[in-house]
């Protein structure tokens, strides 16, 4: 029986736009966007923010001297939030229902203090509510210092939640993420980018 769903954010929450994200990055300029920039996990200084090895500042630097010039804090977050395509009210309304429900609703993303500035703010949702409004709990790479699909994300998680896999439902849209989390005993779910998966995980918890 079902008790704990872990959602994804990008891609899940909200729909991905990795086409957006470069052309931001760009337009502040960053000419190898394409090469740096990736939808389920990001390497170099770009993973090094993710993972918690650097912080904001010092991207904001290491950017900097790879475009060559000064770019703001600002810059960055309006650049990283450029994946950010549409945040369907109808996937919020859900997470309130489910919770109501009495499933414990927790958040398991690979993100950065970037777009985590937007996401815990009133911007989020347009109703004045943050990320944290709509969950129970809430685990970022860059604070547990782990990114999925490392296993030891998802061990993280499970410890500190002190939650039986074989009780949970993992919603992700990396297929290597879910791999991993399918490794660990937990039930999972991969949607595409932007995927309607309300009815399919009402499906499922029937």
């Amino acid at each position: 029986m079902i008790k704990n769903i872990i959602f994804d954010l990008g891609g899940v929450i909200f729909t991905i736009d990795e086409k957006q994200a470069v052309n931001r990055f760009k337009e502040i300029g960053l000419k190898t966007a394409e090469q740096q920039l990736d939808p389920y996990r990001q390497s170099g200084y770009f993973g090094d923010l993710e993972s918690g090895k650097i912080s904001a500042e010092e991207f904001r630097s290491k950017l900097s001297d790879t475009i060559g010039r000064e770019v703001s804090m600002a810059d960055c977050r309006y650049a990283w939030t450029g994946y950010v395509k549409q945040l369907p009210q109808a996937n919020l309304e859900e997470l309130i229902s489910l919770r109501k429900s009495g499933f414990r609703v927790i958040l398991l993303t690979n993100t950065n203090p970037f777009m985590m500035s937007w996401a815990e703010s009133n911007e989020f949702d347009g109703h004045g509510h943050p990320l944290s409004f709509y969950f129970d709990a809430t685990y970022k790479s860059y604070v547990m210092k782990l990114m999925k699909p490392d296993k030891r994300c998802f061990e993280y998680l499970l410890d500190h939640e002190k939650i039986n896999p074989q009780e949970s439902l993992f919603v992700d849209d990396g297929p290597r993420n879910v791999a991993a989390a399918r490794e660990l005993g937990l039930h999972t779910y991969c949607p595409s980018n932007g995927e309607d998966w309300i009815n399919k995980i009402s499906d499922y918890l029937k």
